[in-house]
């Protein structure tokens, strides 16, 4: 394994605001709350680089939204709006960002007012062209307890109640009928696919144009045995905190041993970059008693974040790397083809020198070139 590929598997990783002040609620009636309403809003301020202005107006918000069991939690993002001069509803992009690890302080709107989101760039990208953008943090990434880091549905309803929750905040400029886009690649791209696959049954009074995504996650087993052993070592354990923190019933501490218990710790204080250096390597073996992907609860919960048995109701453009190292390419083909075979308008493209990080950087503008032609009314066309 070439140097190269180890430090693009770390920054890969990656890939895997004046308002408001205090707080609201949409509906302030006893049982009015529902998904996507602002919770609280505050001031806040989204810059790619340190110091680097964008002429942007942004809030940090937590809003309402759903866990992959069903219940009700709050999670918190960013809502950023270009000042442009533009009068009248403008897109929304809901942005699904990488991997960016664990502790809160990775959360991408704890970076932004710094500079130190590392997707930021290709966010501006969307700002620059006068969309808004919405951005989760995720379930617990930012908001107490665990990050579900990996469990699909719960990340689905989080990038969704995103874009809910922007168009439902004063002084953006939004309408509710607002066209919405949904990006996002890596973890992002699992996020965005299960969001895609979710709009019809749980947002589907959202005005969605459709979703750009890339590098998916489709299936969780396949990517984890990729990863055992290998670079992505350490996203595999992060894969189990998060599904554990979404169903603590799987008790993942009995199957760690001491190692892998503090190895745990670790990941859960500490953002992508050390946490993927820390775990290079590392095989499941080394770090448990047993395998939890030897375990039925683990296999049933793993799958359920698989993608592909529901058809999106809006077109995609799907893309992901020949020889990304983190997910095998297979994945992305499995994807397409299942997608396909339901029916949707998918635009698929194989990207022939595609690493991982590499997939994120070189499709970002063809992918917000091709949600800028659903805005403008273009139909989708596919290539299945």
């Amino acid at each position: 394994m070439h140097l190269r590929s180890t430090a693009l598997a770390a920054v890969a990783a990656l890939s895997f605001s004046l308002g408001l002040t205090g707080t609201g609620t949409a509906a302030d009636g006893p049982g009015a709350a529902s998904p996507g309403d602002v919770v609280s809003s505050a001031p806040t301020s989204f810059h790619p680089l340190p110091g680097q202005p964008t002429d942007t107006r942004a809030w940090h918000i937590t809003y309402r939204s759903t866990t992959a069991k069903g219940t009700p939690n709050v999670v918190s993002g960013t809502v950023i709006v270009p000042q442009d001069g533009r009068t009248g509803p403008r897109p929304l992009v809901s942005y699904a960002v990488g991997t960016v690890g664990m502790a809160d302080e990775c959360a991408p709107s704890a970076g932004f007012p710094d500079g130190t989101t590392a997707e930021a760039n290709l966010i501006q990208q969307l700002t620059l062209r006068g969309w808004a953008v919405a951005v989760t943090d995720y379930e617990g990434l930012g908001t107490p307890g665990d990050h579900t880091y990996a469990v699909g549905r719960s990340e689905g309803h989080a990038v969704l109640d995103a874009a809910r929750a922007a168009l439902r905040l004063p002084g953006t400029g939004l309408a509710a009928n607002s066209p919405v886009g949904i990006m996002g690649y890596s973890q992002g791209g699992q996020a965005s696919s299960w969001a895609a696959e979710l709009h019809d049954s749980y947002a589907p009074e959202l005005n969605l144009k459709g979703t750009a995504t890339g590098g998916v996650p489709a299936d969780l087993i396949r990517t984890a045995e990729h990863n055992d052993g290998n670079i992505g070592a350490g996203l595999v354990l992060m894969a189990a905190v998060g599904q554990n923190a979404a169903y603590p019933e799987l008790r993942l501490d009995k199957y760690l041993n001491d190692r892998g218990r503090h190895y745990v710790e670790f990941l859960k204080h500490h953002c992508v970059t050390v946490n993927t250096v820390a775990g290079l390597f590392k095989r499941i073996s080394d770090v448990t008693v047993r395998n939890p992907l030897d375990a039925p609860d683990w296999q049933r919960v793993l799958h359920a974040s698989d993608l592909g048995s529901h058809a999106p109701d809006r077109p995609v453009y799907l893309y992901h790397g020949v020889i990304d190292e983190l997910i095998p390419y297979a994945i992305g083909q499995k994807l397409r083809a299942d997608w396909c075979g339901k029916g949707v308008p998918v635009q698929w493209h194989g990207l022939p020198l595609g690493e991982h990080v590499l997939g994120a950087i070189t499709e970002s503008v063809p992918a917000a070139n091709w949600l800028a032609s659903r805005f403008a009314g273009t139909p989708a066309v596919g290539n299945c």
